[in-house]
């Protein structure tokens, strides 16, 4: 706070009440590690947050914070830049150094939510054993398991309105009009990555890579696995369920 050269005599007093009462709140909490698993869909995005506010924990999205390592011009950003400019793939040590350094951040002091790794099994691995030199360890993985087929509804059934971000799907959310956004009129379009066909091979990916990272922490006795395809209220009792 200091660094950012804000005067505390600055800060609105409510503001100053509201985040006081959040660390008071926060202080009471126990200290969580947490991993989302989940395909494209499941839910993960829509949880996280509530998982996030209700535990006071960091989130840490591993593409998000390679890139703000990237552009900071970390050490580790800067390895990082260098093979994404050989086209190779960022190391597993150096994300898991990227994570390291982001557990330090003070928001991550009562832990994290780790979602986009582990993906494999050794990476899985590597995360435990820097986990271990600080004396910690994962407490739960949340596991969105849901069905592929309702997955590809819930997907391909997904339509924007680009200029304004507002979106529809033909089955839960239509527009009033077939195809074009309720304020504008203007048409809507799918996004590419929102076709059967990118799901499929992006499914066949997860469970290929993800099934056996599932199992590694289902050995472990801290895998608990979640009904996704409930309604979000639904997903979220679950969650808080399994991390009481």
């Amino acid at each position: 706070m200091g660094s950012s050269g804000i005067a505390l005599d600055d800060i609105p007093s409510l503001d100053m009440m509201t985040e006081l009462l959040r660390r008071l709140k926060c202080s009471s909490k126990p200290d969580k590690r947490l991993i989302l698993v989940g395909p494209p869909g499941s839910g993960k995005g829509t949880q996280s947050p509530i998982i996030k506010d209700e535990f006071c924990l960091c989130h840490l999205a591993t593409g998000d914070m390679l890139r703000a390592a990237v552009a900071a011009k970390t050490p580790l950003g800067i390895k990082a830049k260098e093979a994404m400019n050989k086209g190779e793939l960022v190391s597993d040590d150096l994300v898991v150094g990227i994570i390291d350094e982001a557990m330090k951040k003070p928001s991550c002091q009562k832990g994290f939510i780790l979602d986009g790794f582990p993906r494999t099994v050794v990476q899985a691995q590597k995360l435990d054993e820097m986990l271990e030199k600080q004396g910690a360890k994962i407490d739960k993985v949340l596991d969105f398991a849901i069905d592929d087929s309702i997955l590809e509804e819930r997907i391909t059934g997904r339509w924007i309105h680009p200029s304004s971000g507002r979106s529809y799907h033909t089955k839960f959310a239509p527009p009033k009009v077939s195809g074009v956004d309720d304020v504008t009129g203007e048409p809507l379009i799918q996004r590419k990555d929102d076709t059967a066909e990118v799901l499929k091979s992006r499914l066949d990916a997860f469970h290929k890579q993800t099934e056996p990272v599932i199992n590694y922490y289902a050995k472990k006795g801290v895998l608990a696995q979640l009904h996704a395809e409930k309604p979000p209220k639904e997903v979220t009792t679950e969650v808080l369920k399994a991390l009481s």
